[in-house]
């Protein structure tokens, strides 16, 4: 893999566009070419693949991209650094450049229509840290295509992804990821390979999807009974459903009829047990992801 960004060229190409990272719009960008060829090799991709990359940045990323995948769409808020990113492309990756489509748009926006040719299969991101779980959360739920991903997020965000019931960490990211993913960590990223470079390490998540636990209940209604559940951790289920249910004493006939202690509390719970409580009361409200 040839034509990756190092930090000359990073420094060089933000002079030339004049960008200035932001921390509005979370920028860090990565200048170890080391760092996208582990993110990439450890990504899984096969030729068929066509990644979707969020937030590309000067294009680190994208370059290491380009020469694996079928396509790639790059996601840019950023208007500056969207238009600049296809002459990057043609600059470091040669012919290699033709499999790109840069998308000047909000990924926490987009749509399915937006990425339908060819539909994404792969989410490969260096994301920002302010929104890293709603993309996530956002992209998984709009593109039934993602069949598989690796993203770059703040170390702590990507442990709390990956938790599992019973950890501290554990709670509506976890959750909500695992709905549509098995997930695992792959890995710490340490601060030095950014630009700037944040006073955090980063942790790599890969997932890969599986079909809902319980495909016979709506998300919006287990992701409500999961909101509920953790925006009063400290409280047993039966106190914290109470307003979901319209009372206590119905949260706790929806808990003993999913099989779940009402004196229990959300950490515990895995999203199956989520998934069978939303079953026991369906006219229950539904959420938002």
């Amino acid at each position: 893999m040839t034509g990756l960004l190092g930090p000359a060229e990073i420094r060089e190409l933000a002079a030339r566009l004049g960008v200035t990272p932001t921390k509005k719009l979370g920028q860090n960008f990565v200048h170890d070419p080391n760092t996208v060829r582990r993110i990439v090799t450890t990504a899984g991709l096969t030729p068929d693949d066509v990644a979707l990359e969020v937030g590309p940045g000067l294009g680190s990323l994208t370059l290491a991209l380009l020469p694996v995948a079928a396509h790639v769409h790059a996601v840019e808020l950023d208007p500056a650094l969207a238009a600049a990113l296809p002459d990057t492309a043609a600059r470091f990756a040669g012919t290699a450049a033709e499999r790109l489509t840069v998308h000047p748009a909000d990924a926490l926006r987009v749509t399915a229509a937006d990425l339908a040719d060819p539909a994404p299969t792969a989410l490969v991101a260096n994301l920002p840290y302010n929104v890293a779980v709603p993309v996530v959360l956002h992209l998984l739920a709009e593109l039934p295509t993602l069949r598989h991903g690796l993203v770059m997020v703040q170390k702590e965000v990507a442990d709390r992804l990956v938790a599992g019931p019973g950890s501290k960490v554990y709670g509506i990211p976890s959750v909500k990821l695992a709905w549509y993913a098995r997930s695992r960590a792959a890995g710490k990223v340490p601060p030095n390979v950014f630009w700037p470079v944040p006073n955090v390490d980063s942790g790599l998540v890969a997932f890969t999807r599986r079909e809902p636990p319980r495909p016979d209940v709506p998300r919006r209604a287990v992701f409500a009974v999961v909101d509920a559940a953790f925006a009063q951790r400290r409280k047993t289920l039966r106190a914290a459903l109470a307003g979901w249910a319209g009372g206590a004493d119905r949260a706790a006939a929806a808990l003993t009829a999913a099989g779940v202690d009402p004196g229990a509390r959300g950490e515990s719970l895995t999203v199956e047990q989520f998934a069978a409580i939303a079953a026991s009361a369906p006219d229950a409200p539904g959420a938002e992801q």
